[in-house]
């Protein structure tokens, strides 16, 4: 039996149960499964990222995790070209494949292609960070509107990340951030069979899913790993690595700029907000084609099975399991 190059595809916000729903299936169907997650890649950041362990791994294959170090960057088309290569890597052995994660702008990437943006070079990483230390995120925004004024609407005046991002484009280029959009962005290359996991109207039902994990990752030792991290590695928040929800307002509260009360209070904060803007962007861009399960629901794996045996019957005809 020969297999068609395709994914199974396992998206959701945080705390939905993902990781496990997608091993169950991956040893139903013999498949290997390629993290979509943007902190899983960083090795020694276990605790605040619910890293399966590999006894959680349950002898499944798992790919794109622990592959960066915590001062590395690894970045959306990174993570393209990465999945792409698996993708055929896994098929040419018989293996299927399931992507699984909830990095939705790693999805994007992979879905509708990414824009031949100029990777940041050091020099202008330094020079926007001096910037930034002279003047603030503020002023940096501000400066966006005669250089790049797409940008400039666009970007939250204190999305650091992305307005010092746009700047550092311009002063390697000299060409907006925005020139570069949709130039040569080509779509994904096989099939997908998208699954989308999506907690109950009541929101409070996820905010509980989100406390609680949150508290069991401080009991399992959160603060020891971040301030190993940050002892380790010489970290701070000019790395993305430490800017992950939970790891950043754990080194605050190593920096004494909040109290540990205020901590777990700001973490929950910043998981909710993650998980509203996933939802947010799997509702509208999945909305025609995501098959929406229920969270927590038992029945979800044989579901996926049912309607995934339906997808391989439309596009795979000799295929069964």
């Amino acid at each position: 039996m020969t297999i068609t190059k395709h994914a199974l595809v396992i998206l959701g916000p945080t705390a939905t149960g993902k990781t496990n729903l997608a091993i169950k299936l991956a040893k139903q169907l013999d498949a290997e499964i390629i993290s979509l997650d943007s902190a899983l890649v960083y090795k020694y950041m276990d605790i605040g990222t619910a890293k399966p362990s590999l006894a959680e791994q349950d002898g499944v294959v798992h790919h794109l995790i622990d592959i960066c170090l915590p001062t590395q960057r690894y970045s959306a088309a990174d993570f393209r070209q990465d999945c792409i290569r698996l993708v055929d890597d896994i098929t040419s052995r018989n293996k299927r494949v399931i992507i699984c994660g909830g990095t939705m702008l790693y999805y994007k990437a992979l879905v509708d292609g990414i824009d031949n943006i100029p990777k940041s070079t050091d020099e202008a990483r330094a020079y926007v960070k001096d910037k930034l230390d002279k003047y603030g995120i503020q002023a940096l925004h501000q400066s966006l509107e005669q250089v790049d004024p797409i940008s400039y609407q666009k970007l939250n005046p204190n999305d650091k990340q992305r307005v010092c991002r746009a700047l550092e484009v311009y002063y390697m280029t000299n060409k907006a951030i925005s020139s570069f959009y949709n130039s040569n962005a080509q779509k994904c290359p096989f099939a997908l069979d998208e699954y989308v996991l999506m907690p109950q109207e009541n929101r409070e039902y996820l905010r509980e899913l989100i406390k609680l994990r949150f508290l069991k990752m401080l009991d399992l030792g959160l603060i020891d790993e971040v301030e190993s991290l940050v002892r380790r590695f010489d970290l701070n928040l000019d790395y993305p690595s430490l800017r992950a929800v939970g790891y950043k307002q754990v080194y605050e509260y190593l920096q004494q700029e909040c109290s540990y009360e205020q901590m777990i209070d700001n973490a929950l904060i910043a998981t909710a907000h993650l998980a509203k803007h996933q939802m947010t962007w799997l509702r509208g861009a999945l909305k025609q084609r995501g098959k929406a399960l229920n969270v927590g629901d038992e029945h979800n794996c044989q579901l996926i099975l049912d309607s995934y045996h339906n997808f391989l019957t439309n596009n795979e005809k000799d295929e069964s399991f």
